[in-house]
């Protein structure tokens, strides 16, 4: 089955209840380690044995929670949908009886919806590998073609997709323009005349909710940022500090919320505007969980327009950076060659999320097999003397770890090896290594870290036309682009209206109110308002003469894609290991249409 219900609506409780009747395990799989961590705390507080796996566990809990599913101890285990890459993992789901296989934040299979992630695409195929008896897919954001997509996806019946009501009474929905110099005002404006409570503030840009926050608490109000830029624990100090507060105030980037369990928002506002509708519904949607009446309001500043259409062409490689990309990922190889995906990225200039979308595409269409994730390289700090470890063994073994041991190097504390190394140098198989560092952590004898992953990429085809597979690549990239862009311009559609904005986003996402909702401010005021599409603006030639003078040192700006994104602000991979946004040229150019300059600077360095 699938079910669309909005944020709040108890999409949760729909496994999780199951999960204690079925007689196998129930595997949840989210992207979300805020949910899946909350969740657990929840479950494991009732006594329901539940757990997750994900990147921020330690060793010690992996192999307990590994121990928990081959024993049968456990009712739920919560997975992000990466974890399938590893085909320990996989193996081990294929020895459980899986009751019920819940996909929470479905939509991400669909490249059609806001949030595509490539590893969802794969998702069917391993349900159908470990023999799942019951597939539901969940989200709160799925207009009625992601929802078709989902359900071809999983092989969904389309009588078996339940969709709940989208719109939400206790919500009032308004949009108010503002110039950029007097947002601020704005904002505080209306935290000081409405009455107090949990308030989330909206924002772009990491640097902008910093501050923002530092305004806000020069005003006297109780404010702190949320983005991904901050550590770890300053984001979960931020987020317990939230859920405690009844009047607090973060500004936060869209990291902030997903999966976060207050009831008693009262005020949600966007200081820039949201992406998508999407990304609309899911951020009010954390408003008045509790059902009382909440205010979301989005503040529209035409200087933020251009920026934000710009920031939906930053992840969009090359034509070139594709080809080269290609090539050196299906180079000819008698052997699976391992590939750490952020140096590949690197190598050809293309974005993490890009690279792993490229290789799903490739493993789809039948062209290469993604392997599991092995670490190249292992640091270790002893835990009790060397000799004290050796004593535990003889002859052989004993030999062969201290020349394991010998091939480490010595920083501060910690030692690090290179296994490919090592293991050519030693003439040992690397998976010998491997489990003798294990096997020494598991000891107590070491502490180990595991550090850059690679996976292999095993080639299935010989004869490949490399040229028109670049092609083909790069046009779905661009095509993704161009959803992007017709995303944001619907955002800016809904708030022009000159009908109920209720009206028009539940229709998108499927429902029909029958007529005005009289809670929007459309239905208070009946005015609309016009958003005012910044003037052409001419390049100077001295900026043309400049950026070609740079790249007689930085060669890879002479790519037309590349110098729009360098000139926009938009950083890239090469762009960042070039340092090159201290340049005074990197975003001299934001204001400017990413398609106009991207035209120009074909023109100019061609």
């Amino acid at each position: 089955a699938a079910a669309v219900f909005p944020t709040g609506g108890g999409k949760s409780i729909c496994y999780q209840l199951p999960a204690l009747l079925l007689p196998g395990l129930t595997l949840v799989v989210s992207p979300l380690i805020a949910l899946m961590k909350d969740q657990i705390d929840q479950l494991t507080a009732r006594d329901i044995p539940a757990a997750r796996l994900d990147s921020s566990i330690d060793r010690e809990e992996f192999r307990r929670v590994s121990t928990d599913i081959r024993s049968g101890a456990l009712k739920l285990l919560y997975v992000a949908p990466e974890r399938f890459n590893n085909e320990r993992f996989r193996e081990t789901l294929r020895q459980q009886r899986i009751s019920l296989m819940a996909i929470d934040e479905a939509h991400c299979i669909s490249e059609w919806g806001h949030n595509f992630r490539p590893d969802y695409l794969k998702l069917a195929g391993y349900a159908r590998m470990c023999r799942a008896e019951r597939i539901l897919a969940l989200t709160a954001t799925a207009p009625p073609k992601v929802l078709s997509d989902i359900c071809a996806g999983f092989d969904i019946a389309e009588n078996d997709a339940v969709r709940t009501g989208f719109f939400r009474p206790n919500l009032t929905l308004l949009a108010s323009r503002v110039d950029a110099a007097q947002r601020d005002a704005a904002l505080a404006e209306r935290l000081q005349e409405r009455d107090k409570g949990p308030t989330i503030v909206y924002v772009t840009l990491q640097k902008t909710a910093e501050l923002v926050a530092e305004r806000l608490q020069a005003l006297g109000f109780d404010a702190k940022p949320y983005h991904a830029g901050m550590s770890t624990e300053e984001r979960t100090a931020t987020q317990d500090w939230f859920i405690a507060s009844g009047d607090a105030v973060v500004v936060a980037t869209i990291a902030f919320g997903m999966g976060i369990d207050k009831s008693d928002i009262r005020y949600v506002y966007h200081y820039n505007p949201p992406k998508s509708l999407e990304n609309l519904s899911q951020e009010i949607g954390r408003a008045g969980r509790d059902g009382e009446p909440a205010i979301c309001e989005q503040l529209i500043c035409e200087e933020d327009l251009q920026v934000i259409r710009n920031f939906a062409c930053g992840d969009t490689p090359s034509r070139d950076a594709v080809a080269s990309f290609l090539r050196d990922v299906l180079a000819p190889s008698a052997e699976p060659r391992a590939f750490n995906l952020v140096r590949l990225g690197n190598d050809h200039d293309i974005r993490s999320l890009v690279v792993r979308t490229l290789l799903t595409y490739l493993e789809l269409d039948g062209l290469i097999e993604l392997g599991t994730a092995i670490y190249n390289s292992y640091r270790f700090k002893p835990l009790v003397p060397s000799a004290e470890m050796l004593s535990h063994f003889q002859g052989e073994r004993r030999d062969f770890l201290k020349s394991v041991l010998r091939q480490s190097k010595k920083a501060k504390t910690w030692f690090s090896i290179d296994l490919d190394e090592s293991s050519q140098a030693l003439g040992q198989p690397r998976r010998r290594l491997v489990a003798a560092l294990d096997y020494l952590a598991e000891k107590g004898w070491l502490e180990l870290s595991l550090t850059d992953v690679r996976y292999p990429i095993r080639c299935l085809q010989d004869e490949v036309d490399l040229e028109a597979l670049a092609d083909s690549l790069q046009a779905r990239t661009v095509q993704h682009e161009s959803r992007e862009l017709e995303r944001f311009e619907q955002v800016l559609d809904l708030v022009t209206s000159d009908f109920c904005r209720w009206y028009r986003l539940s229709d998108y996402f499927g429902e029909d109110l029958g007529g005005p909702c009289d809670n929007c401010s459309f239905c208070f005021d009946g005015e609309s308002f016009e958003l005012k599409e910044p003037e052409a603006r001419n390049v100077p030639a001295e900026i043309w003469q400049d950026l070609r003078d740079l790249t007689r040192e930085q060669a890879f700006l002479r790519e037309p894609r590349a110098a729009t994104r360098f000139l926009i602000g938009l950083s890239s991979p090469r762009l960042s290991r070039a340092r090159l946004s201290k340049h005074r040229l990197f975003g001299i150019l934001a204001d400017v249409p990413f398609t106009q300059l991207l035209t120009e600077c074909e023109h100019s360095l061609g």
